[in-house]
């Protein structure tokens, strides 16, 4: 039986995503880990507890949710592997990739940490541009509409009934009034990810990750900017640093793990998005959610 590990992204963080993972081995220690390097209490950000100048909304600033869902999900892993159990392949949506090469033995979690924490920091600087969830809509015109509109991208494509623009304020709602859909939901973000507008922040994170020693994988990785399994730490990299300003090729992910066999996904972390696509688009696929120790059998 194939199985295949999933990492979701920004969007599934939520406040108590820690309590569930904080009786597993080392995980006071990676908390504080992260938060000595932060500056701030990140256990405390993800109890939703006030006090220093917290309140349950800086677990939605970009600058803490990255580190903390990193966090979450490489604790999960950690347990998984002291359990003796491997993927056949593992993959990441946008920030879940970094956690993806983790589990992979790409790098180490005190590397995961820091890069997450340069890539949040970068983001959430990169100031300006919107982005908006398209919900069922008819796949050639969105593409006629986003190819001749200028300042938009498809920064999400996650399934054949979902995408994410990304771009201008202007261009992204001149698209969303144009398209024949089921819903346009504005998202709240500060920047538009996932497309050429973060250049900046990409060329200073590509400018991190040279000084970053990368191990071949111990399974194939499947990353955003091309869903092709991948065992060469030298690719990988090449393709981290263009994921910043790329979109996130999940709808063709869940095509890949279906050729490749694929017949478990384990979700891995808060939330069940992933699942969610999953179950649309990999028929006969079973699904299984990993948020904490109970659902580890601890």
């Amino acid at each position: 039986m194939s199985i295949a590990w999933v990492f979701p992204g920004q969007g599934s963080q939520k406040v108590g995503m820690a309590d569930p993972v904080i009786s597993l081995p080392g995980a006071e220690e990676r908390f504080a880990l992260a938060s000595n390097l932060l500056g701030r209490d990140l256990l405390a950000i993800c109890r939703g507890e006030s006090g220093n100048g917290q309140d349950p909304a800086d677990l939605n600033d970009t600058r803490n949710t990255q580190p903390a869902l990193f966090v979450v999900e490489s604790l999960i892993v950690d347990e998984l592997r002291r359990q003796g159990r491997e993927p056949a392949l593992v993959a990441g949506h946008s920030l879940g990739e970094l956690v993806a090469l983790y589990a992979a033995g790409v790098f180490d979690a005190a590397t995961g940490l820091e890069l997450m924490q340069r890539r949040s920091e970068l983001m959430a600087a990169a100031g300006g541009g919107a982005m908006a969830a398209i919900i069922g809509f008819d796949r050639s015109q969105l593409d006629n509409l986003v190819n001749t509109t200028e300042g938009v991208v498809i920064a999400n494509d996650n399934s054949e009934a979902q995408v994410v623009l990304s771009g201008t304020a202007e261009a992204v709602a001149k698209v969303g009034e144009a398209l024949t859909c089921k819903r346009v939901i504005p998202l709240a973000v500060s920047g538009a990810f996932h497309s050429p507008y973060m250049q900046d922040a990409a060329d200073a994170f590509s400018q991190h990750l040279n000084d970053l020693s990368f191990e071949d994988p111990r399974c194939p990785v499947l990353s955003n900017t091309d869903p092709s399994p991948c065992r060469d730490a030298a690719e990988l990299k090449r393709r981290l640093h263009r994921q910043m300003i790329t979109g996130v090729r999940w709808r063709e992910t869940m095509l890949a793990l279906t050729d490749a066999g694929v017949e478990t996904l384990v979700e891995i972390g808060p939330g069940a998005v992933l699942s969610g696509l999953a179950k649309r688009a990999m028929p006969g696929v079973t699904l299984s959610q990993l948020a904490g120790a109970g659902d580890l059998g601890l």
